[in-house]
């Protein structure tokens, strides 16, 4: 799913400029400003690696082996089923 830009005016970037430079510059995803009925663009030079906004969660740990041969059926029970 595309990210929609945000817009915002020239007093918002003024009021905002390094914030709103380091949020651009975080998730590459630009921003539009709307000055007298023109539209201008801030992105980033170089794409941002999407993968690299991902929060680390400690949910999972191990291997993808270990993982995919962990036993659950000590948690299953028949009517869990819908």
């Amino acid at each position: 799913m595309k990210k929609k830009n945000k817009v915002i005016t020239a007093s918002k970037l003024r009021e905002n400029i390094y914030r709103i430079l380091d949020e651009i510059a975080r998730t590459g995803i630009p921003v539009e400003i709307d000055r007298n009925g023109h539209k201008l663009k801030i992105l980033p030079e170089e794409p941002v690696n999407k993968l690299d906004n991902l929060i680390k969660r400690p949910y999972l740990k191990g291997t993808p082996d270990e993982i995919v041969h962990l036993d659950w059926s000590k948690e299953w029970k028949p009517h869990d089923l819908p």
